[in-house]
């Protein structure tokens, strides 16, 4: 399944993807963690060094090479030039499984609590008062685009902070959203923005309060976000202690957040896959960019490289094979 941690600046969305991609991964899942945040703190809340994490060849700064391995030998994408973040899978795109096979992770993946650590990176000099950071989100887009993930499979991602994300279609890419809501005004505002915007694409989003201390804090997330709220983080010296940098064995979490993260995977495992909604909202994404600046920017009829015959999903993943 593929998870977006999405919340607002501060909320404890990157501890809570890092805990639970360590959660995952501890219980033997095939996980790979995307940090695809401007600020980049995943990799150290998954304990990499700073020197690993140094290692690590940011998607974003490798985006024609990306390009050149998802395009395969499909005959509608001319050439790496012609392909943008939206550009869609087609019959002879290369797709990818989770398999170490999978050209991305080998080149661009550093081992990290038992997950695939992939990061997004940073601005860099050259980026600063040209860029926006969707120029390097864009990467993990494209990759989502053409993961086939199975079953005890996960891919987990670390969203930029806000709603930012609502500027391409790469909130559309996930089977579960988590928001994580602190129990303030400021905290479900994020929420109220995101269901907005989300409501007519059938996103899935379920709030994790977190830094809750009391029935007060419950009541209050409740009352501001009503069903949507999932699950509740109690006060956790564990989580605090990830927060200042250590990493306590995950057999010190305490017994309540245990339960939190085992009912998250439930939900994750019970949410609904449709990869022929994922292939159409690919293509109605890519169509709306193509028309608002991308065949502007290329020179050419990007619409002409949604093949109206291809669904993603296993089946396709087993043609690609054959």
């Amino acid at each position: 399944m593929k998870i977006a941690f999405a919340g607002k600046g501060g909320s404890g969305k990157t501890t809570l993807s890092a805990l639970f991609t360590r959660y995952l991964a501890a219980a033997g899942a095939a996980v790979v963690a995307v940090d695809a945040d401007i600020n980049q703190n995943l990799g150290a809340a998954l304990g990499a060094s700073p020197d690993d994490l140094a290692g690590i060849p940011p998607l974003g700064t490798h985006l024609d090479e990306i390009k050149e391995i998802l395009r395969g030998d499909n005959p509608r994408i001319a050439s790496a030039d012609a392909m943008v973040k939206t550009t869609p899978p087609g019959r002879g795109s290369r797709l990818l499984d989770m398999s170490p096979r999978n050209p991305l992770h080998s080149r661009f993946g550093l081992p990290a609590s038992g997950a695939t650590l992939m990061v997004t990176g940073p601005f860099s000099e050259d980026d600063l008062g040209v860029a926006c950071y969707h120029s390097k989100v864009g990467a993990a887009e494209m990759y989502l685009n053409h993961l086939v993930d199975g079953p005890g499979e996960y891919a987990v991602v670390d969203m930029t902070a806000g709603a930012d994300s609502f500027a391409s279609g790469l909130f559309t890419r996930f089977d579960v959203t988590f928001l994580v809501a602190e129990p303030t005004l400021r905290g479900v505002g994020v929420y109220r923005q995101y269901a907005e915007y989300a409501r007519d694409h059938g996103v899935e989003i379920r709030v994790i309060g977190n830094k809750v201390q009391d029935e007060s804090d419950v009541e209050f997330l409740r009352e501001h976000v009503g069903s949507a709220l999932a699950a509740c983080f109690g006060h956790s010296p564990f989580v605090r202690a990830m927060e200042k940098g250590r990493h306590p064995d995950l057999s010190e979490l305490e017994g309540e957040n245990v339960k939190t993260l085992a009912w998250m995977r439930d939900s994750v495992d019970a949410a609904t896959r449709d990869w022929a909604r994922f292939t159409r909202q690919s293509a109605e994404f890519h169509a709306r960019n193509a028309r608002r600046w991308a065949n502007a920017a290329t020179g050419a009829d990007l619409e002409s490289q949604i093949d109206p015959e291809f669904v993603m999903g296993p089946e396709a993943l087993e043609a690609q094979r054959a």
